[in-house]
């Protein structure tokens, strides 16, 4: 089904069309620098079009829903890593079109008996193993596929935003997690839904981070290309560093990551670009 998740009258026909009790709410825009120059788009897509799908899915009868939130909702965190009970507070209009979302959630739950997982999303990396899918998006940002195309030649230099931070190298901390373990955390989250547990806020990542500057140096070994970087002042939003604090899924849902290695997601974000770019020349 084509359509916009605020639609209500198309959503509603197609959970009562389809017998539908759980929602994965995914979409949204979510590149920092963005929100910043387009706040109001933001609050658009992320919020007001959020409240206008779980008002319709709770009104066809949605009883779960999985709510793709963000490691944005924090900020500048003071602890590292960063616990799902320290107190958010996001430094840019993304992580916070994301909180309003995550509270009206909440708040509609608590009023209509509905149960939710919201998901933190750290650096979501990597493609599937197999190889069926990866990081199609056109103009993408994030550090991983675009320092892989850069390895193929597919843009001509990588450009680091901020090497003045305050981690060990000067450039930005982040936690990075495998697009399959991800998906995997929605299942079990999904299953602990339906088998009636109660509604959590849980972090998704490794709890380990990797400075911008270490996971190009990573791209370069596992490509063998030694691809030009270019250093540039910090962009507008960025936090410095951000790690998740990973336990609470783990133990409450059992949770067990398969792919918790940088080079493992590094390669399988090459090999994706690589049957990309044989894809786009057929």
């Amino acid at each position: 089904v084509r359509g916009d998740v605020a639609d209500q009258t198309l959503v509603a026909e197609t959970i009562r069309a389809h017998k539908i009790d759980a929602l994965a709410h995914f979409a949204a825009k979510i590149v920092v620098p963005d929100s910043v120059s387009d706040p109001l788009g933001y609050y658009l897509a992320n919020t007001v079009k959020s409240r206008a799908l779980i008002e319709a899915a709770i009104g066809a009868g949605v009883r779960h829903v999985i709510f793709s939130s963000t490691a944005a909702v924090y900020g500048e965190p003071a602890v590292v890593p960063v616990p799902e009970d320290l107190t958010p507070n996001p430094i840019n209009p993304y992580g916070r079109s994301k909180l309003m979302t995550e509270w009206m959630l909440e708040d509609a739950a608590r009023a209509h008996g509905i149960s939710y997982v919201v998901l933190r999303y750290f650096n979501v990396a990597g493609a599937d193993p197999r190889g069926r899918s990866g990081q199609s998006t056109p103009n993408a940002t994030h550090l991983i596929k675009v320092a892989t195309q850069a390895a193929l030649g597919k843009r001509g230099q990588l450009e680091v935003f901020g090497t003045d931070y305050p981690t060990p190298d000067g450039s930005c901390l982040r936690d990075y997690i495998q697009v399959s373990d991800l998906a995997a955390a929605h299942l079990v989250a999904l299953n602990h839904l339906r088998g009636g547990g109660e509604s959590l806020t849980l972090n998704c990542g490794y709890g380990r981070g990797y400075s911008v500057l270490e996971v190009i140096d990573v791209v370069k070994s596992v490509s063998g290309v030694d691809f030009p970087v270019k250093l540039s002042p910090r962009r507008a939003g960025d936090p410095s560093r951000i790690v998740a604090g990973a336990d609470r899924i783990r133990a409450e849902l059992g949770w067990v990551p398969q792919h918790d290695d940088l080079r493992e997601i590094v390669t399988q974000a090459l090999a994706w670009e690589e049957a990309l770019a044989r894809r786009n020349r057929v």
